[in-house]
């Protein structure tokens, strides 16, 4: 059967070869990025803010927190992101989200897995209320949760944490309007499954923290052990966000 269906593979290729999921390039293999668009990625890693991982100029040490951890230390265990935000992170995330480009949540996969945190045991997206979901057709996090589990073993769960009602667009509101409108936002619909586990909380973009802080409170007052944020990009400016 194999040797039948290899000349249709190679005819496949030839018709739709991969391509850049930044640039629509071709590219050697899928979810590869060309030269040019992984030149312009800034993959994150220390050193960073002991508290949430935001990336620091130099070594600081590592205890070292940013001004807002040492103000107001988060509950979440720091949010690692694969990279920054720029023109190719961004690019991907649209055309994922809303060009239907689902393959990407692949792409993006593959470059958080090495931000894994150790010892976490179950998956979660951020959700989508249903109408959103109904409307898009799917939940970009979940997407990137499933590819992340079929590749780590790890538990995912698309339905434990849960939106309880849809919430206005954040972007555009300052930090305190922010955390007003998702107060609330976020429950646990199966206790039971999050209870005593280290969650890592995937989405695909972290801007403010608004809504991974809700979720977070959330999954703490249900019993979870611990909850990390894990994302493919994190906007470092606010003001570059759109």
């Amino acid at each position: 059967m194999l040797r039948l269906l290899s000349p249709l593979h190679f005819v496949a290729g030839l018709a739709l070869p991969p391509r850049c999921p930044g640039c629509g390039a071709v590219t050697g293999e899928d979810h590869r990025f060309c030269a040019a668009c992984w030149g312009s990625l800034r993959f994150l890693a220390p050193p960073w803010c002991a508290g949430c991982h935001v990336p620091f100029d130099h070594d600081m040490g590592d205890d070292a927190r940013c001004a807002a951890c040492s103000a107001d230390p988060p509950r979440h265990d720091g949010v690692l992101a694969a990279v920054a935000y720029g023109d190719v992170a961004r690019t991907v995330a649209l055309r994922l989200k809303y060009g239907g480009r689902i393959a990407f949540a692949e792409t993006v996969a593959r470059q958080m897995a090495r931000l894994l945190p150790d010892g976490a045991d179950l998956l979660l997206p951020v959700p989508l209320h249903r109408w959103r979901l109904w409307s898009r057709g799917f939940n970009q996090a979940a997407l990137i949760a499933a590819a992340m589990a079929r590749s780590s073993g790890i538990a995912h769960d698309p339905v434990a944490l849960v939106r309880r009602r849809a919430t206005p667009v954040l972007r555009g509101l300052g930090a305190k309007a922010r955390k007003r409108a998702v107060k609330g936002v976020f429950g646990v619909a199966h206790p039971d499954r999050v209870k005593g586990r280290t969650v890592a909380l995937i989405d695909d973009i972290y801007t403010s923290g608004a809504t991974t802080d809700a979720c977070t409170a959330a999954l703490l007052r249900a019993g979870a052990a611990s909850v990390t944020i894990l994302c493919w990009a994190r906007v470092l400016d606010e003001g570059a966000s759109d």
